[in-house]
């Protein structure tokens, strides 16, 4: 009753979130209708052409462009990421409605060069979908968000072919693209409503929140106090402020003659200082304009006025420049994949996740010949996947709470467990041992993904959100096609219950690194 009264209250407590609600809503309605082309594009191209190998290349299309995560990733952490989500979103539903156009197996071209775009853009849209969860839910509430949203994305998959289906049937595979561009539709206009948290505004490309270095000002705008603590030569005192009005002191009273005006600029001669007398090569102010002596360029050394020092030090957040930033295009990659593969706090998740999800394609190979040996029909093979769908949205309910007493290395592990356990029990040829096994495996596979995106987002700086996603899915979801090409040369040869279990069994060994490592 606890576990059931804690598990509402953390659902409730998401969905009352203005924020969250809304974005929940954009990935229902823009996941209604990615379901449903995804199935029906297949099928589009195997009633024109009778091909299946034309058929398959559909989701080679679409799955071909997560092998450039690293690098699309980089594009989601350049823009404001709304709007990015925004404009990709409106851009994917009017380059739907050129699908129109295909009538005929001549114009595949067409449909293949859609799927390609549609599957870089949600690559990169992913990305930013995933950083812009932690500008928008609270931190301790990303556990229950992400299971919630795993809920929703499986709820879709279980609903969406059916909807789609039926319009292809009726109307065509054109009608399906327009339901799909209406849901994209629909899902900008729902991200446009969110808002960011605060603390955690949205940069563009090479800015922070505080993008300039401790005791430097833009050419020709008035000082500003920094942040961090500045030498006592630049900074004014409690005891002592200088502005334009006071700035004469107790020791040398200034006159009309020694105060300088907008027709007779400063020297080195009528600026007094507290303690050491600053000229024009050492002291430009915000009275004094910065000339040619004063403003260090390629040939005059930089000195200790204009390089930051241990009280003002180059973090991530300082402006990115030709001095500390490498201006090419992979060392930024470079830099999302070097963060997310020496964290110790990500590392041991992401690689448990992509052998996990390597020996899942090789299980998923199996479907067919753990239907024959039931003695049903290959279509048999869809009940098995309502089973496995089904508990994935039960895992999700709880995914929050979940965490919150595991946390993510071990409710990791005990996902991936639960998960290897039923693939060895699927030797068993019972209906009912079928079904059961099904739904385990819907309930364990999905925990390490959700552990690792949500260690992600509390981990890694913001700046960074959008590589480190994009690089941890395609570590974690590309292994799935090298898998299920291994489980397709290994089905024939080997008898199923030999193979289930011995898959079943290396699932454990991921599981047990994770539980190992503390």
């Amino acid at each position: 009753m606890t576990s059931t009264t804690s598990t509402t209250w953390a659902v409730a407590r998401v969905l009352r979130d203005r924020d969250a609600g809304l974005y929940l809503a954009g990935v229902v309605v823009s996941g209604l209708g990615s379901s449903a082309m995804w199935l029906v594009a297949g099928v589009w191209v195997k009633d024109l052409t009778g091909s299946d190998a034309l058929a398959a290349l559909c989701a080679v299309m679409l799955w071909a462009p997560l092998l450039a995560g690293p690098v699309l990733g980089t594009l989601a952490d350049r823009p404001r990421r709304r709007a990015l989500l925004i404009t990709t979103d409106l851009a994917l539903a009017a380059l739907l409605l050129t699908l129109f156009a295909v009538d005929a197996p001549g114009d595949l071209w067409l449909l293949y060069a859609v799927l390609l775009v549609y599957g870089t853009a949600g690559v990169v849209h992913d990305a930013a979908e995933s950083a812009l969860v932690a500008t928008t839910v609270a931190p301790c509430l990303l556990g229950d968000f992400n299971g919630l949203r795993m809920t929703a994305n499986e709820g879709m998959k279980l609903l969406a072919p059916l909807a789609g289906a039926g319009l292809y049937a009726a109307y065509g595979g054109a009608t399906v693209a327009l339901l799909d561009a209406v849901s994209f539709v629909a899902a900008a206009g729902l991200y446009g409503l969110v808002r960011e948290r605060a603390g955690h505004r949205e940069r563009g490309p090479g800015r922070a929140a505080d993008s300039r270095p401790a005791g430097r000002t833009a050419p020709g705008s008035r000082a500003r106090p920094a942040e961090g603590p500045r030498p006592a030569e630049d900074v004014p005192t409690a005891e002592s402020p200088r502005t334009t009005e006071d700035a004469p002191t107790a020791e040398s009273p200034r006159t009309a003659e020694d105060v300088p005006t907008a027709e007779s600029p400063r020297t080195a001669e009528n600026v007094p200082t507290a303690e050491s007398p600053r000229t024009t090569e050492d002291a430009p102010t915000a009275e004094s304009p910065r000339t040619a002596e004063n403003v260090p360029t390629a040939e005059s050394p930089r000195t200790a006025e204009d390089v930051p020092t241990a009280e003002s030090p180059r973090t991530a957040e300082s402006p990115r420049t030709a001095e500390n930033v490498p201006t090419a295009e992979g060392s930024r990659t470079a830099e999302g994949v070097r963060r997310l593969l020496t964290d110790p706090r990500l590392r041991p998740l992401v690689l448990a996740g992509g052998t996990t999800m390597l020996l899942s394609g090789v299980n998923g190979s199996l479907i067919f010949a753990v239907v024959e040996s039931l003695g049903r029909s290959p279509a048999h093979a869809g009940l098995l996947h309502v089973a496995q769908g089904a508990g994935s949205i039960v895992v999700g309910l709880t995914t929050g709470l979940l965490l919150r007493r595991l946390g993510e290395r071990r409710f990791a592990a005990y996902g991936i467990a639960l998960t290897g356990v039923a693939v060895a029990l699927r030797a068993v040829p019972d209906d009912t041992v079928a079904l059961g096994c099904g739904a385990a495996i819907g309930a364990g596979l999905p925990c390490v993904l959700v552990a690792t995106l949500t260690a992600v987002q509390r981990h890694t700086p913001p700046h960074l959100l959008g590589r480190v996603t994009a690089t941890a899915h395609t570590l974690l979801f590309a292994p799935t096609a090298v898998g299920m090409a291994i489980g397709a040369a290994l089905v024939g040869p080997v008898d199923l219950p030999v193979l289930s279990v011995t898959v079943g069994a290396v699932f454990l060994l991921p599981a047990a690194a994770l539980l190992r490592r503390r």
